[in-house]
């Protein structure tokens, strides 16, 4: 494990998340699955405690902890995606498995995590300043999964 890791908190279902990132994105995979050595709170001696992984190179650890943590916006994993083909492949990969939409490229897994899935093309525009940006901004506003074509058009005005 390195120096700075993130840690993710779940219910129960810390392994089984990780195996659906690793399944769902590159440059992931399940590590080490620590076991309680005792009960706690939230379950008995054996069970699946912490579960190390790496979703797209990020290294992270999930702490089942219980249920009484919920997840916010306020944490989420940022995807960047290439083309619309990429976009559709993750956000349906995270919706179609339990998860929800959002708004403006967000959506949330199954267990309440997080995720923006971002098309480079989006992040280019609005770093590029000005009215593209304003335009490209406008455009995102009204989605939900980021559709390239109509940012692309956007932003050319």
């Amino acid at each position: 494990m390195g120096k700075n890791t993130i840690c993710v908190w779940y219910d129960k279902d810390a392994e089984a998340a990780a195996r659906f990132y690793a399944e769902t994105f590159p440059e992931s995979s399940v590590g080490e699955i620590h076991r309680a050595p005792g009960d706690f709170p939230s379950g008995k001696e054996g069970d699946v405690l912490i579960v190390e992984f790496t979703v797209a190179g990020i290294p992270c650890i999930g702490l089942n902890g219980g249920p009484h943590v919920k997840h916010s916006e306020a944490f989420s994993f940022q995807i960047a995606t290439d083309n619309q083909e990429e976009t559709d492949r993750y956000w349906n990969a995270i919706v179609g498995n339990g998860g929800e939409e959002s708004e403006c490229g967000w959506c949330k897994d199954k267990w309440g995590i997080s995720w923006q899935i971002t098309p480079r093309i989006l992040t280019g525009a609005l770093a590029a300043g000005g009215e593209k940006a304003k335009r490209a901004f406008d455009a995102m506003m009204t989605m939900r999964k980021i559709d390239i074509a109509t940012i692309d058009a956007a932003q050319r005005g």
